[in-house]
């Protein structure tokens, strides 16, 4: 069935008939959802949001973590015309409110009792909100309705009357504002409509090999434009979706679940290899003997890996053996049904990409904004190239202007910013051309590969131009470095603030018998410094000499989303580190001597 907005989706959702359209954790168990049940829910709560007086264009806040819930407050809302906009759950209660007072939402869902006891502390500052329903469990007085409440006391209107209301919506209607996660000063509400959305899902599967046998795992917020836009292609597909616990949780989940496909940011896949390398260090020595001939092996099977070829030869027998010895092992801590994952929302480090698909698991990296609906760019089956981030999906045109800037154009590009004229103009010229603040090249394949941020760009004492993000990614690459950020701008030299990955750090101290318990106290030690000055040597081996780092300081933190220094899709805020780690960062430049020139 063809679709051209996001309510006529939820009619191709419904007659999928799945009795495993999603799966949720239940007292300690994955159980389903069939599309029957989701599909009445939703019909209800589209009736229960017409009867409180919902009009087309009016706006709809949702503040919740992935779950049932989520799906069935998006479509009840689309399908009555409404505006959708998500507010990611991790945001402090002042940070909420800024959002549901910006886009003048009517209707506040949000999930568990300490959250909205928290926001409705900011009641004052978001006067247009005229119900607040309750997600879950809890009693917050007459104030706060309930979300199971307004579902069961409301009768189903009928499939025949909802589909009547969703083909009314029309594909210009806006159909969400998605407000970005303001790295440089207010978040900014992003109006999409449900061409922008559509228009990007079809395209999106045009070159992706998703199937409606699969089941995908859901664990990056369905707040980021990323996991919701996937999921819409899940339901379009009639994929089995399930919504994972938590982050923190996926490790297990991917077990339980076994998936066959899921996205993530970069540092999930990270994690995965750290804990990979650490599990073999910590094992026998012939274990990681096996396990360096194996990555061996593997990288010299990858071009044959990105054709997905067996290699011929000898090569072909040691890469069965590397498999099985090895890499299998690695699959299952997948799920053992494992086909592919794809990445976006910061750059994947190439080393990182290597591993992966060495070891035969196939992660497809793409790019894409939330202003874009969000994919850009995509690595697929018959197209990829590790180092970029694939070509343009259908129907979008790109482009690199003079200051190589990315500059793009398509029926995905954003309506505008919310309230935003000025703004919007600086963002999308005259010709209709984005403006996506990225640097990057186009190769003669049509592949993309980005470079750095426009606006993050360094720029050292002696006006040489540098690219903090590679050398970031190059920091990364060792076992021992979770987080880096690096600092030079206006300075004679590059520094960095380097967070340890505690777990393959405290199980190395352990190894080396220091005292692993107190992570300031480890980032202290004489040896653990030393064993960070010789990684971070080793990234300089591979730089250029300005691009090098001179000096580095270690922090016995993560940087987090409560934090401050991190924003709800994890990218760093550089202008909050930088005032946070002030005296840590002006004492580097005050105790280090510049290097000679």
């Amino acid at each position: 069935m063809s679709i051209q907005t996001l309510a006529e989706l939820f009619l191709v959702a419904s007659a999928h008939d799945k009795p495993d359209c999603l799966l949720h954790k239940v007292d300690g168990r994955f159980v389903p959802v069939a599309s029957s049940e989701l599909a009445e829910r939703t019909r209800r709560l589209h009736a229960a949001l017409v009867a409180a007086g919902v009009q087309p264009g009016d706006r709809i806040a949702l503040m919740a973590e992935n779950g049932v819930h989520w799906p069935t407050v998006d479509f009840a809302g689309l399908t009555a015309g409404a505006v959708v906009v998500p507010v990611y759950p991790t945001l402090t209660s002042d940070q909420a409110a800024y959002v549901i007072d910006d886009c003048k939402a009517t209707i506040l869902f949000v999930e568990g009792a300490e959250r909205a006891e928290g926001v409705l502390g900011e009641r004052a500052a978001f006067p247009t909100v005229e119900r607040v329903v309750l997600i879950g469990e809890g009693d917050l007085g007459d104030e706060v309705e309930s979300l199971d409440d307004w579902i069961s006391s409301t009768d189903d209107p009928g499939a025949a009357a909802v589909e009547e209301a969703a083909r009314k919506v029309q594909p210009d209607d806006l159909a969400t504002f998605i407000y970005t996660s303001g790295t440089t000063g207010s978040p900014k509400g992003v109006m999409l409509t449900h061409r922008n959305i559509v228009s990007n899902l079809l395209a999106c599967l045009e070159v992706m090999d998703i199937e409606g046998g699969h089941t995908a795992l859901s664990f990056l917020p369905l707040s980021h434009s990323f996991e919701r836009t996937v999921d819409y292609i899940y339901f379009y597909r009639g994929v089995t979706i399930a919504y994972a616990e938590s982050v923190q949780a996926v490790g297990q989940n991917l077990q339980e679940v076994r998936p066959h496909v899921f996205v993530s940011v970069p540092r999930v896949y990270e994690k995965v290899l750290a804990r990979v390398q650490e599990a073999i260090l910590s094992g026998p020595p012939l274990k990681k003997k096996i396990f360096e001939w194996a990555q061996g092996v593997a990288r010299e099977a990858i071009p044959y890996r990105l054709q997905h070829k067996s290699p011929p030869g000898l090569l072909g027998l040691k890469l069965a053996v590397a498999d099985k010895l090895v890499f299998t092992k690695i699959k299952e801590r997948l799920g053992g049904r494992f086909e592919f994952a794809m990445s976006g929302g910061a750059p994947l480090s190439r080393d990182i990409a290597e591993f992966f698909w060495g070891a035969g698991i196939e992660i497809y990296e793409g790019y894409g904004l939330s202003e874009t609906s969000p994919v850009l760019t995509v690595n697929t089956r018959n197209s990829v190239k590790l180092g970029t981030v694939g070509p343009p999906v259908p129907g979008v045109e790109l482009m690199i202007a003079e200051d190589g800037e990315i500059l793009a154009k398509g029926p995905n590009i954003m309506k505008g910013y919310f309230n935003l004229p000025q703004e919007t103009a600086e963002t999308i010229d005259e010709d209709g051309w984005f403006h996506t603040g990225d640097i990057g090249e186009i190769d003669e394949d049509r592949h993309l590969r980005i470079t750095d941020r426009k606006k993050e760009i360094i720029v050292n004492a002696y006006g040489k131009n540098v690219a903090p993000a590679p050398i970031e990614n190059a920091l990364k690459s060792s076992r021992f470095i979770g987080q880096a950020v690096v600092i030079g701008d206006r300075r004679k030299f590059l520094s960095a603030l380097l967070v340890p990955d505690f777990d393959a750090l405290q199980a190395w101290a352990s190894r080396e018998g220091i005292p692993a318990g107190d992570p300031s106290a480890l980032t202290r030690d004489d040896k653990v410094r030393a064993l960070f000055d010789r990684e971070v040597r080793e990234v300089n081996g591979r730089l250029a000499k300005y691009e090098q780092v001179h000096a580095w300081s270690l922090l016995a933190h993560d940087f987090t989303i409560e934090t401050g220094e991190l924003t709800p899709t994890q990218k760093v805020k550089r202008r909050v580190v930088n005032q946070k780690y002030e005296e840590i960062i002006d004492s580097i430049y005050d105790n280090v001597k510049p290097p000679s020139s």
